[in-house]
This record gives C-alpha cells, structure tokens and sequence, in this order.
C-alpha cells in the first residue's frame, strides 16, 4: 500500500476561511491538493494563474512536491498595495504630528 499523505489545503476569505483535510499518495504536488479539496468549484473567482499559492506561508510553485501534513495556502489578491498604504499613512501622521518635518503636501 503506498504511503498516504495528510494535506491541509486552505483559502482564507474577508468573514471566514475554508479549511480542507485530505489524504493523498506520497508524491502528489500542490495543484493536485488543491484539485483534489474541491475550493476550485466552490470559488470559481480562484485562478490560479493569477493568486499566489504557498505551503505554510513560502510561496511555492504547483508542481512542489508535498510532505506529510503540509498546509496547502491559496492567497487571495492584495486590495491594497501596501507601499501606497504606508505612504498614506506616514503622510496622515505628519500633519497629525506638531512640528514634525515640513507639512507641506508633495
């Protein structure tokens, strides 16, 4: 009998997150986890060409090979960039802050 693999495959959502548990043979890659935990057909808006997929937060490739008890993660896009979010808000604190540099917008 060949040895089985318990996968976690999961896809986080804003309100909740979808957790799937599976069993796979010792060989199987990240997309077959994620073929296999059905979150394909329940969130057609996945696409794998464009969400970033990882294992225990490494982002990885589809064709990783999986070890026992991995965590398979699908990453929704980012609403936000992050850069622009910082430079928002250190631009917000300078004007909240007395005397802290030159106020001025740029």
């Amino acid at each position: 009998m060949p040895e089985m693999l318990t996968i976690e495959v999961i896809y986080a959502l804003p309100a909740k997150q979808q957790l799937v548990t599976l069993k796979l043979p010792a060989g199987s890659t990240v997309r077959q986890a994620i073929d296999a935990s059905g979150l394909l057909q329940k969130h057609p808006e996945i696409d794998l060409a464009k969400n970033k997929i990882g294992v225990f937060a490494k982002l990885s490739k589809p064709d990783a090979l999986l070890r026992d008890h991995d965590r398979v993660e699908i990453y929704r896009p980012l609403i936000a960039d992050p850069k622009e979010v910082r430079k928002q808000r250190a631009a917000a604190g300078k004007v909240m802050k007395k005397g802290a540099g030159d106020s001025e917008g740029e």
